[in-house]
């Protein structure tokens, strides 16, 4: 990811290269034909060359390598004469602490990572929180540059910049980035409310309607007869009262993101208030106690996905007197959502291939990828992506292409963002310039100058951008996977259109993916690289407007790049982690500075670390390999700190989002963190999170705001001990199932083969870790008979590679001893490998078994009867030859096998053939559910 940081650590780096070589008194000539910068990839430090470019494996932009001290070989001697010119060089180095100079006089202290208030005179860890201790970084004499740092008092208090081989900087380019994005937003009028707080009624009517956002006209929900529902504004002060109306012939409810209010208000079926019973009316009222850009949604089922939010902005006492329009972005999927959610649940590819990222063996070879796509599958990982799900469209304010004429040159429009989606992020870029962020969650930040930003989902920015002239700009609205777009068209006049993202290279991603994460299904945290708030951005690979165009195989042969050397690709310590030039400015948390201090209230420390964790192939979403219903609820008490260390164990984005408290990102920038209610924490970083419990008591959600996430059961429940029965929950137990059946729902799949030899087929019943498979064989010709084998188990694991089960195997038929297969064998009852009598002609038995997922993604299945025949079997369905051609194949030590092929030519239908063992080859179609 390209940002700032990356042209403040080259001048810092330089700057500290030429202080140096002041102090060894060298002529400036000699330095410049002494020094030799070289350059290396973040992820593969084996990569070296002279020059800048691009990872020849990867494709990321190559960053200047630290350089590390020579050190003596065991028991060499150390020679006397004068230092050669590469000696000099390596003389510019810290010493070595064995080294007699003044700088070994230099005491070393240690201190935590997280709590940098621990100082220590030797290694060891943390007495507060276990992390190991790292060496202190020497604090440098003032220089004429001091004006640009914080004052000592300001310090950061995060201890983020002693990350061991993370150079984190100071805030020197962040503060440079905010005196400059205030010194071009100029002067801002504002205006005050006079008017004196007071009661504000909204009438909500929820009603079915139809809509043709998409392809086809299909059913969503409006609000007063819109989408998305009206936009709700408050002054802060204000008493909100909110008359909601049910005409829906279904259960609804409305959170309000973001708000601080009495909990019974929150809006969270089953855990806050009951839901809003059909053709029946609920009021909510609670008093505006903050300001800022917010949103509101349905919290019932999958309502969010058809139409169920809507902008709640609440407004200062004294407000900037600017242009400003609420942008409410969203996507549409003519698919109804709960299709969509069985469908993830049943790692449907259908999204994949309409998307075009299927990533087929057929288009790794055309790509040269085929080592990258058989490393991914032999780690038994599916194809790489970045977002859940297929969309037909995408909405701002409810349109495509959204106009807003009325603003001329010069101009400065405040644009208050909300992403509104169930799961897509969006990448936000303007034609008219620079956009300049001065708020998100609410919460107002220094103004800093971005080209572009990525919001999250349910994540809102408050923007400021400028007309240049009397023409129309574009702003951008694009979703992460990059299929489509939407646009908002600022100013009246000729179009000036934004520069479309390119589509992203997956199998540079899926090779980053690779190299990130080990055998067992963990991600790699690499020594010496600290990710965390947006920084590092591993997707990066992926773009190729930082990273190029993808190249053919023969060309990456020749860009070879000189000079490289094979090195421990996990030692990344001391290495500058930016990979992004410096010519696309990116927005990252790191960046984002409040105006006021943000510390936390003095008491008492409640610590808390999360693994956030998944499983793609069966779409299962936890924290800590559980699940809300998995889980006790958390315990808070009034008064006390809560710091949340989170780190992302998995290959997607979360947006992890806190009801009812803003929390500070740990982020180093001291006292002013940013408060925020939403952090999108990217794969492997891990970020830290610190709220005051505030509130006087009530369940409080913690969750993954994508909403198929939340759904499977990703997140937990913060309560407050000794909290006071909820009038709303009149029934605790009754509500608490009710709320733990979301992430323990089963979702049907069903697949029927219709073929000339005959049909087989499998009905299965599964949620988060049970799953339930009937399979059967029926032969068109009587003497191959029929068969049906079931299973029941459950999943083990965070991967959930391990199923043990029980089941029961029914077979019956008739076969002439004569009948040879194509191989000329008998198709007739025979021993099976393990020198048991075969029971082919007829079986009827309860059986044990237990299959696991080997690499390549090959399932093993081991069972044994009540009979005491034991069977072995390998299988594999769905390997991707191309981007709608599947392969499948079974053999068993019973002497059966299969082999076949099947043709996708819409989700629920196909076209294919196959060879069985016992009924020969057929050809003929699949249906599937």
């Amino acid at each position: 990811m390209k940002n700032i940081l990356t042209v403040f650590l080259l001048i810092f780096y330089s700057a500290v290269s030429a202080q140096d070589m002041k102090k060894m008194k060298m002529p400036d000539n000699e330095s410049t034909k002494q020094s030799r910068v070289i350059y290396t990839c973040p992820m593969h430090p084996e990569i070296q060359s002279n020059k800048l470019g691009n990872c020849p494996k990867c494709g990321m932009k190559l960053v200047v390598q630290k350089v590390k001290a020579a050190k003596p070989k065991p028991g060499a001697k150390e020679k006397k004469t004068a230092p050669s010119k590469k000696e000099g060089m390596e003389n510019m180095k810290m010493p070595d602490k064995k080294q007699d100079s003044d700088e070994s006089a230099q005491k070393v202290t240690y201190t935590c990572p997280m709590h940098p208030e621990i100082h220590a005179p030797k290694p060891g860890n943390c007495p507060k929180c276990g992390m190991k201790l790292v060496p202190e970084k020497a604090k440098a004499a003032p220089t004429k540059h001091d004006e640009m740092q914080m004052p000592m008092k300001d310090a950061p208090k995060d201890g983020m910049e002693n990350m061991e081989g993370m150079q984190m900087g100071d805030n020197s380019a962040t503060m440079e980035n905010i005196k400059k994005a205030k010194s071009n937003l100029g002067p801002i009028k504002t205006i005050a409310f006079t008017q004196p707080p007071r009661t504000v009624r909204y009438d909500l009517y929820i009603a079915d309607t139809t809509v043709t956002f998409g392809k086809k006209t299909k059913r969503a929900i409006a609000v007063n007869g819109q989408i998305p529902m009206p936009t709700l504004t408050f002054t802060q002060g204000d008493t909100a009262l909110i008359y909601v109306h049910n005409k829906l012939d279904e259960e609804t409810s409305l959170h309000w993101h973001g708000l601080f209010l009495p909990n019974k208000m929150d809006g969270v079926p089953f855990l806050t208030q009951m839901p809003i019973k059909p053709h029946s009316t609920y009021i909510y009222k609670f008093p505006i106690v903050q300001h800022g850009t917010h949103w509101y949604h349905s919290h019932s089922e999958l309502q969010e996905q058809i139409g169920m939010y809507g902008a709640f902005i609440m407004n200062k006492r004294k407000e900037w007197d600017i242009p400003t329009v609420p942008v409410v972005l969203s996507e549409w999927t003519d698919m109804k959502p709960e299709e969509v959610h069985r469908s993830l649940k049943n790692a449907n590819d259908w999204f994949a291939i309409k998307k075009g990222t299927t990533q087929s063996y057929a288009e790794a070879i055309r790509t040269g990828h085929f080592k990258t796509k058989v490393a991914n599958e032999w780690k038994r990982m599916n194809a790489m992506d970045v977002s859940d799900v297929y969309y037909d469209t995408f909405l701002i304010n409810g349109k495509n292409q959204n106009e807003q004429p009325q603003f001329k040159a010069g101009d400065k429009v405040r644009l208050r963002i909300a992403n509104g989606g169930a799961s897509d992020y969006f990448w936000l870029t303007y034609s008219g310039g620079k956009i300049t962020v001065v708020a998100t969650d609410g919460n107002d930040v220094e103004p800093v100058e971005v080209d572009r930003l990525i919001i999250a989902v349910s994540e809102t920015y408050d923007v400021v951008v400028t007309i240049p002239e009397n023409k129309s700009y574009e702003f951008l609205v694009t979703p992460e996977d990059r299929t489509k777009s939407a646009s908002l068209w600022l100013g009246k006049g000729e179009k000036v259109p934004a520069q479309k993202l390119p589509k992203l290279k997956y199998f540079a991603g899926m090779k980053m993916m690779n190299d990130m994460m080990d055998m067992n299904g963990n991600m790699i945290e690499m020594e010496g690289m600290k990710m965390q708030n947006q920084v590092m951005d591993m997707n990066t690979v992926m773009y190729p407007e930082v990273t190029g165009e993808e190249t053919p195989k023969k060309e990456n042969k020749k860009a070879a790049m000189p000079g490289m050397q094979m090195s421990n690709e996990k030692n990344m310590a001391g290495m500058d982690m930016t990979a992004e030039s410096p010519d696309i400015v990116t927005l990252n948390y790191n960046m984002l500075r409040d105006p006021k201090k943000t510390t936390l209230p003095s008491g008492p420390w409640k610590e808390l670390k999360f693994d956030l964790t998944g499983n793609m192939n069966r779409y299962v979403w936890t924290l800590d390999n559980k699940t809300v219903s998995e889980s006790d609820k958390i315990l808070i008490k009034k008064g006390e700190n809560v710091r949340i260390i989170l780190f992302n164990n998995s290959m997607m984005r979360h947006p992890m989002h806190l009801h009812g408290h803003d929390f500070r990102v740990v982020n180093g920038q001291g006292e002013y963190a940013p408060m925020k209610n939403i952090i999108d924490i990217m794969p492997m970083e891990r970020d830290t999170l610190e709220f005051a419990a505030s509130e006087p008591g009530g369940d409080w959600f913690f969750h993954c705001h994508i909403l198929y996430h939340m759904m499977s059961g990703m997140g937990r429940v913060f309560s407050y001990e000794n909290s006071p029965p909820n009038p709303e929950i009149p029934n605790p137990k009754l509500a608490q199932r009710k709320l733990f059946s979301d992430d323990r729902e089963f979702h049907p799949m069903a697949r029927v083969g219709i073929e000339s030899n005959g049909s087989d087929g499998e009905i299965m019943l599964a949620n988060t870790r049970y799953r339930f498979t009937t399979e059967w064989r029926v032969g068109f010709q009587s003497h191959h008979g029929y068969e049906n084998e079931s299973h029941f188990g459950r999943y083990l694991g965070r991967n959930q590679w391990l199923f043990p089960y029980v089941g029961w195997d029914f077979r019956k038929r008739t076969v002439d001893p004569m009948e040879k297969n194509i191989f000329g064998q008998s198709t007739a009852p025979g021993d099976n490998l393990f020198g048991q009598g075969n029971t082919k002609n007829f079986r009827q038995v309860f059986h044990l078994g237990v299959q696991y997922t080997l690499p390549m993604l090959i399932v093993a299945d081991a069972s044994v009867d009540h009979k005491g025949n034991v069977r072995f079997q390998l299988m594999r369905e769905d390997v991707p030859i191309s981007k709608r051609l599947r392969f499948q194949f079974m053999v068993n030590t019973d002497k059966e096998y299969m082999a076949g092929f099947r043709y996708i030519v819409t989700k629920y239908f196909g076209l294919s053939t196959h060879y069985d063992s016992d009924m020969g080859y057929g050809a003929g179609l699949t249906l599937n559910y």
